[in-house]
């Protein structure tokens, strides 16, 4: 059984994301930490583009191993 690297990568980013922006969420009402980034919710921000980033690894990691085989 052979491990593709896209899923590692993509797991990995997948949970920081969702840690990240579960933490942007809890402190999204305190404006005073958000003060120095211009009242930009950074965490979250950050978060949920390390979740897209994580969920295409995953996507493209499954989609090779399902067509490993195949002639395209």
């Amino acid at each position: 059984m052979e491990l593709d690297i896209r899923l590692a990568i993509g797991f990995m980013f997948s949970v920081l994301g969702l840690i990240l922006t579960g933490f942007g969420l809890i402190t999204a009402s305190d404006a005073a930490m958000y003060e120095q980034s211009l009242t930009v919710n950074v965490n979250l921000w950050s978060g949920l583009l390390m979740l897209v980033f994580g969920g295409l690894m995953l996507l493209f990691g499954f989609r090779a191993r399902k067509n490993k085989g195949k002639d395209f």
